[in-house]
């Protein structure tokens, strides 16, 4: 079932306080404190950039509506005219060279060949793809919100794992020294000890690096400025395994991307101007009515002579270009291949569709199976270095076991962080394929 335009209208654009609010100028009250997932999504509604602009497309086609529906209803003018003639020209009775006429008059369409309502019609219809236009841009801006927010996890969890590396590096450090005084290790093995844990520095300070730019990056999608001081972000990359049906899959994403609803209301729109450039070969009728003043001069020069006239008119008018020198056939022409390029393009978008759903859905497999894969690497990980560290302590292993089991535990605790990211990342992107929001989901 396809998405109520009204109601998709009316939820995107509630979410905004008041459009008439200077945008872009959030206080730091705006921003919740701890920033969690549904938080910022909430907030990137109000305040992303993308999304506030095309929130402003639907002003501009309202007004278009606005601008064609004004051939509709009845338009009113006021008109007046002074001229001054030599007297040796004057046409006037009596003679005058001054004169001076005021009309009001008011105008209304009775018949255009269906141009006037044809053109309302395209207008509405412009201003309905518009919506989805908007609808695109909030699915696209809300899933780099979710993709950046779920980045910034991922690095702070990675200086999380790079922090207990070097913990564990220097207890490692730690008990060579202590059994070097003893005299049971040799010094090369408190260097090696040494040099193990300042080779885990750089990358610790990279994560660092890595954790300040993620941040920044979400600040940029949410559409916060510099100035506001940025919370503390909230939460996990617990991942819940996801299954789709392909054939659902694809179903839904027909029924439901908004780039198919806005290319279907073009396609409308599209016949409508067809019959808006058709009209121009029919007559057009107007009713007028107006009331008119005409005077000679400022002063009447002829005492007992009226001066002025006033008094009504009314009527019909009509006019009909018989012969245009085809200008009109030409309209239509090329609002048929409008037309025409409209359905090709939703015929395109439509295959566009399927391949990303289809690529989507390929790799969500992939990220599930690397996640599956990497679960089971971490439990064989922190299994060989505590077997390492037993052996070193019986003596039946060496310090260099123990630091290869570390970097093995290390490395595979950031590889089911990645994969964890990539899995949350890989079901964002199928939601998002098969037309699945996240601004619906959040109230």
């Amino acid at each position: 079932m396809k998405r109520p335009i009204l109601a998709t209208a009316a939820l995107l654009l509630a979410r905004v306080p008041a459009l008439c609010a200077p945008a872009g100028n959030p206080s730091a009250a705006d921003l919740p404190s701890p920033l969690d997932l549904k938080a910022a999504i909430g907030y990137a509604l109000d305040h992303n950039f993308t999304i506030l602009q095309a929130r402003e497309t639907i002003r501009q086609q309202e007004g278009v509506i606005v601008q064609v529906r004004g051939q509709e209803i009845p338009n009113i003018s006021a008109q007046g005219q002074y001229q001054r003639n030599d007297e040796t020209i004057s046409q006037s009775y009596p003679q005058s060279n001054s004169l001076w006429t005021v009309e009001l008059k008011a105008t209304q369409n009775l018949f255009a060949g269906g141009g006037i309502q044809s053109a309302i019609k395209g207008a509405k219809l412009s201003r309905d793809a518009a919506a989805f236009d908007l609808q695109t841009a909030i699915d696209t801006a809300l899933l780099d919100v979710r993709t950046k927010f779920y980045n910034v996890i991922l690095a702070r969890e990675k200086i999380r794992v790079e922090e207990e590396n070097v913990t564990l590096l220097q207890r490692q450090l730690d008990d060579e020294k202590n059994q070097f005084e003893t005299g049971s290790v040799s010094n090369f093995e408190v260097l090696r000890a040494r040099v193990a844990l300042a080779n885990a520095q750089p990358t610790l300070i990279s994560a660092r690096n890595s954790y300040r730019i993620a941040i920044e990056q979400l600040r940029q999608s949410l559409g916060t400025p510099g100035s506001v001081p940025f919370p503390e972000v909230a939460g996990d990359l617990e991942v819940a395994m996801a299954s789709f049906d392909p054939d659902s899959a694809i179903s839904s994403a027909h029924a439901h991307r908004p780039e198919l609803e806005k290319l279907a209301k073009l396609e409308s729109a599209g016949e409508e101007s067809v019959k808006t450039a058709r009209s121009a070969l029919y007559p057009n009728l107007q009713a007028f009515g107006a009331y008119e003043w005409d005077g000679i001069g400022y002063v009447n020069p002829f005492p007992g002579i009226p001066s002025t006239a006033n008094g009504w008119l009314l009527g019909l008018q009509s006019t009909w270009s018989i012969f245009d020198g085809r200008a009109t056939v030409g309209k239509v022409r090329q609002a048929k291949s409008l037309l025409e390029q409209a359905r090709l393009a939703t015929a395109s978008e439509e295959l566009e569709i399927d391949v990303e759903v289809r690529q989507a859905l390929s790799s969500l497999q992939e990220a599930g199976e690397l996640l599956t894969a990497s679960r089971q690497t971490i439990e064989q990980a922190a299994e060989a270095l505590r077997l390492a560290e037993a052996r070193y302590h019986a003596g039946s292993a060496t310090q260099l076991d123990v630091l290869t089991s570390q970097v093995a535990l290390t490395q595979s605790r950031t590889d089911q962080l990645t994969a964890n990211y990539n899995y949350l990342v890989a079901v964002a992107n199928v939601r998002k394929a098969i037309g699945l929001s996240d601004a619906l989901v959040v109230p």
